[in-house]
């Protein structure tokens, strides 16, 4: 791919900006910096021509909140947002999946469409259940099925479902031990969405193009261990050692063609919202919660048969603290007068909360290594803390390690994943390449970039002021 440069005004252009974002759900900058550089010319060809880099992801570093953090230029403590699953309130079992609905911010093509730009979206997370905006819409993996109100406007949905029937928004089952038919379902899904997205870029008029690929992330999740020699359960020679590889590699082929495809002022993002690493393996977060007396139970769990917390009746009246797995953990406390039947004083929270996440610190691996775990509070890493945030929120091994909710394992550290066969963690930081046809330059690495910046950089390229409430920085400079 060959972009021809022209000259630059303030955004980079005279005429009015086109933008095109490919995002890329957990892929690794290390893979397409620098293992499989010369493997995939069209984003090499890209990052040759722009800027390019790593980008710290918010903490969590996973979808939800990740992509919505992005694109609204908020951290998630601001929309209250923790993971997939949250607290609806401060009992002990009323938790909520985070759909579009959980997002009460702004996020860019809000700002567009009230600026009059066409916008076209297609799969960012937490675009379920849709909402209006000056374009289209097709919603994201958290969407039910194509029973589903699925896009905007609705009469979009019978012109998606005419070119691709049966429409996959995701992989539902992509922890398997059937790899043969989680590869096939990745590249079928992967081509369904593209044969959609082709459509749209040839027949709908559009400033802003949004697309983000979750089959990158499902990939990584089933075959890491395939293809990286310091996943422990790496095997040299096994048949599934480039099935990363080629799905990148088609990603990329992919690309090329939408560039080709292209008006020349297009400016181009490609973006990735964390990045991936290896799975060494997993703490018993709750395991360890109940050997060192902070969680209680009314019956004793059964060693060797690992049940999920919510299934075993939990004795409230004498639990400290109790825990949520997942690719990092959760504590909460059970505080008086905040929790139903909290047991810690409020004046003791906060020592109660430095003890603990000291001892988490020190939770060592199988070997009695230190895993080097980080421990943050809500409050030190937030803007501002809303709905009901964890207490404390854990990176076991530095995300090596994954946190595991179930009880029952007869050890505080497991190298089965209790929702299944999964090979890899997420990885703090993610990837961008930002490339503008009309800045002349060679391309160059950018330091320091931060999810938010994102936000922040595609309304300042089309020229809307970047409100005081988004956190980032604009890559296009004052």
């Amino acid at each position: 791919m060959n972009r021809e440069k022209q000259p630059m005004s303030r955004n980079g252009s005279a005429k009015p900006p086109k933008l095109f974002v490919i995002g890329l759900d957990c892929a690794a900058p290390d893979l397409v910096f620098r293992r499989w550089k010369n493997d995939l010319p069209n984003l090499t060809s890209l990052a040759s021509q722009g800027t390019w880099g790593e980008l710290q992801s918010c903490i969590p570093a996973i979808t939800v909140p990740a992509w919505s953090c992005m694109l609204s230029g908020r951290d998630p403590g601001e929309m209250g947002i923790y993971g997939f699953r949250n607290r609806r309130d401060r009992t002990y079992e009323n938790m909520s999946i985070a759909t579009g609905n959980a997002v009460r911010v702004r996020r860019v093509w809000d700002y567009l469409s009230e600026a009059g730009k066409q916008c076209a979206v297609v799969g960012v997370p937490q675009t379920y259940p849709v909402r209006p905006l000056n374009g289209l819409l097709i919603s994201d993996f958290l969407t039910p099925g194509i029973e589903s109100e699925f896009t905007y406007p609705p009469e979009l949905k019978r012109e998606i479902l005419s070119l691709v029937p049966d429409y996959e928004f995701d992989v539902h089952n992509f922890r398997t031990d059937d790899k043969d038919w989680l590869l096939r379902q990745i590249q079928v899904m992967t081509e369904k969405r593209f044969v959609v997205i082709d459509h749209l870029l040839k027949t709908k008029p559009w400033d802003f193009f949004m697309i983000v690929e979750i089959g990158v992330d499902r990939i990584h999740h089933g075959f890491w261990s395939y293809h990286d020699p310091e996943h422990r359960r790496y095997i040299p020679g096994n048949r599934f050692e480039n099935a990363i590889h080629d799905y990148y590699v088609e990603i990329d082929r992919k690309i090329g063609e939408w560039l080709e495809a292209m008006p020349p002022e297009t400016v181009v993002l490609v973006v990735s919202d964390h990045g991936a690493k290896r799975m060494d393996g997993g703490i018993c977060l709750n395991q360890w919660l109940w050997e060192e007396g902070y969680l209680a139970f009314k019956d004793e769990p059964a060693s060797g048969n690992p049940v999920p917390l919510e299934k075993l009746k939990v004795d409230w009246t004498r639990t400290r603290a109790w825990g949520s797995g997942g690719y990092y953990g959760r504590v909460f406390l059970n505080v008086k007068g905040r929790e139903p039947d909290g047991t810690i004083d409020q004046g003791d929270l906060r020592a109660v909360r430095d003890e603990l996440a000291e001892r988490l610190r020190t939770i060592p691996d199988h070997q009695g290594r230190d895993i080097q775990t980080r421990v943050f509070k809500p409050e030190e890493i937030y803007r501002s803390v809303n709905g009901v945030a964890p207490d404390l929120l854990v990176y076991f091994g530095d995300l090596l390690w994954r946190a595991v909710g179930s009880i029952g394992h007869g050890a505080l550290q497991t190298f089965e994943n209790d929702t299944g066969p999964d090979d890899c963690n997420h990885a703090e930081n993610g990837m961008f390449i930002w490339c503008n046809p009309h800045v002349a330059g060679p391309g160059h690495e950018a330091s320091g970039a931060r999810l938010p910046d994102i936000a922040s950089t595609i309304l300042d390229l089309f020229s809307i002021p970047i409100p005081p409430e988004m956190q980032g920085r604009s890559f296009l400079g004052g």
